[in-house]
């Protein structure tokens, strides 16, 4: 049994109770690489698809819509119970189901399933590689996993949020560590196939994306103003007045994205990786 670190707990405070707020806020933007995430991982109709970390249940309601037999898999008790209500509620996913658990040590046998797909879910472990080597465990000889990963240096509209909290002269706290260095990895297209290479996975390959993402200042603010990731638990741990200084903050920063309209275009870049575990075809 691999024992969580202190960045996994710190992801699990950060996380609890925010399913409303995140739907309300992030989610959007993060079902922005769904199609090219479930193309990678070859899910297609009747596949055993796992999606860890899925969230409100996007990528598993979209699985589904493909003919897929989707579980799917997240950490908070609120996110799973929100995703087997969108799974539920969309035709084309009625069969899934959501399991709570957490990476590393997911309760499935070896080889369960055809595909493994994880939406940003390695941004929120305490350690990739145990994470990774998890999944190509319960992933059957010849499927694929498909992962997407934010990439490092942040592009500039997901910096400004940090650019906010930094220009209000506000620092993260200690109850927020970072990932252990030697836990750590390069959020680069090197670092990631790296990754999927040590994991003894074959075939692997990472394709950057980029995209504008379209919002609200209102909305973008609406995440982090509930604690939402951490983020959010940087902006509300010194209290209101602190909060607010880093919203005045954000609130000029946030003019150098604004539309003609009011809306906010956020530049954005992940990366998308994936690899077929050795074996049978």
């Amino acid at each position: 049994m691999v024992p969580g670190t202190p960045f996994d707990a710190s992801e699990r405070r950060a996380w609890a109770n925010s399913a409303d707020a995140y739907e309300a806020s992030f989610a959007r933007l993060c079902a922005h690489p769904i199609p090219r995430l479930l193309d990678a991982a070859g899910v297609r109709e009747g596949a055993r698809v796992l999606d860890v970390g899925t969230g409100t249940g996007s990528v598993a309601v979209a699985a589904g819509a493909r003919g897929a037999r989707v579980t799917a898999v997240d950490a908070d008790p609120g996110m799973a119970r929100r995703a087997a209500h969108a799974a539920h509620a969309a035709r084309a996913a009625p069969d899934a189901c959501a399991v709570i658990a957490a990476l590393p040590q997911l309760p499935f046998s070896d080889g369960q399933f055809d595909a493994v797909v994880g939406n940003f879910v390695l941004n929120h472990v305490g350690r990739p590689r145990a994470a990774l080597d998890e999944l190509r465990r319960v992933t059957r000889p010849g499927g694929r996993i498909a992962l997407t990963l934010w990439a490092a240096p942040a592009a500039p509209g997901q910096a400004l949020l940090g650019r906010a909290v930094q220009a209000a002269g506000v620092t993260r706290p200690p109850e927020l560590p970072a990932l252990a260095p030697e836990d750590d990895f390069p959020r680069t297209e090197d670092g990631l196939l790296g990754l999927l290479r040590g994991a003894g996975l074959a075939d692997v390959a990472c394709l950057p994306l980029s995209w504008d993402h379209r919002t609200t200042p209102q909305e973008w603010w609406r995440g982090p103003a509930a604690g939402v990731a951490t983020i959010g638990r940087i902006v509300i741990s010194q209290g209101p007045a602190v909060t607010e200084r880093i919203r005045r903050q954000f609130a000029v920063l946030a003019e150098e994205f604004t539309d003609r309209d009011g809306s906010l275009v956020l530049p954005h870049a992940a990366l998308l990786a994936s690899g077929r575990v050795a074996g049978a075809a």
